[in-house]
């Protein structure tokens, strides 16, 4: 009988929706977000994402570090769709002997999240597990976006140029407690014309084929091109993930205007490949994370 462990995340993922009949939502499961038409306004999104002790931080993090963590990641996926936070629910789930201080130090990193991105806390839900069981903190939240700017995985076209912001690795030493979410980079390459984005929390080796899956594109792209964390390698940017930089697809002209107007103030932009015609085929990059397999 099959495990997890022999189909991994993605797999799971497509069998799970097998059953659910397709979505009224303007998008529904797959995207970084689902998106909602209220039917005037700024489309709504929503999200949720959860951390487990052990596999996205250890007991030992500065509580406040993993508190800012599990808001922003939920932060960094509205920014992937162009958007922004609004509104996030909690629901933490511990052992009944862990310290108090622990999760004074966690709701005080998430308030300082929510301050630094203009969301507000809504309530959540705390419930307890067994003496000795992993913290879980659990968020969900719902985001806006404008209407005419909402970028989704799917809209790549061949010939785009893929890009990402920032540097990649380094989550291992740290990086991925300390992160900034790409909220003011993601609303200027939506209204910048970008054709697809996701941020990158498998690392760009998982993360890149996904995009072009979704787009219906094969890709190639460029080793000696991809932005190094300093003090990284570049097997550790292509596969280290919790980078949560933005992956995008642009097409070459948008991509040259964009390059002249960028913003220094804004983390930089580099060109690490392009996608081209043809149905997507599994890629020759290795790494990269995938729950069940990893």
């Amino acid at each position: 009988m099959k495990t997890l462990r022999d189909i991994g995340e993605d797999a799971l993922i497509a069998r799970l929706l097998t059953p659910f009949p397709p979505s009224t939502l303007c998008v529904g499961p797959g995207d970084d977000c689902a998106v909602v038409d209220d039917g005037h306004g700024p489309w709504r999104l929503l999200k949720t994402d959860a951390i487990v002790e052990g596999i996205h931080f250890l007991r030992e993090a500065p509580p406040e570090k993993v508190g800012w963590k599990a808001c922003a990641r939920v932060i960094s996926d509205f920014a992937a769709m162009g958007g922004s936070a609004r509104e996030i629910m909690i629901t933490l789930a511990c052992p009944p002997d862990l310290e108090i201080h622990w999760v004074e130090g966690l709701y005080q990193g998430i308030a300082r999240c929510l301050a630094a991105h203009e969301a507000t806390l809504a309530g959540g839900e705390t419930t307890s597990v067994p003496d000795g069981g992993p913290i879980m903190i659990s968020v969900a939240g719902t985001g806006q976006v404008d209407r005419r700017h909402c970028v989704l995985r799917s809209g790549g076209q061949p010939g785009d140029v893929i890009a990402v912001t920032g540097t990649l690795g380094g989550s291992i030493h740290g990086k991925h407690l300390d992160f900034q979410p790409r909220c003011a980079e993601g609303a200027l390459l939506a209204q910048a014309g970008a054709s697809a984005m996701m941020d990158l929390s498998d690392g760009i080796a998982k993360d890149l084929p996904r995009l072009a899956q979704a787009s219906h594109c094969q890709f190639e792209w460029i080793p000696e091109a991809l932005p190094v964390t300093p003090g990284c390698t570049p097997d550790q940017a292509l596969g280290d993930g919790e980078d949560y930089e933005l992956l995008f697809a642009i097409s070459p002209a948008r991509w040259h205007a964009l390059v002249l107007k960028w913003p220094e103030e804004l983390a930089p932009i580099h060109a690490v490949g392009r996608l081209l015609e043809g149905p997507f085929c599994e890629s020759a990059i290795q790494g990269g994370w995938e729950h069940f397999r990893t």
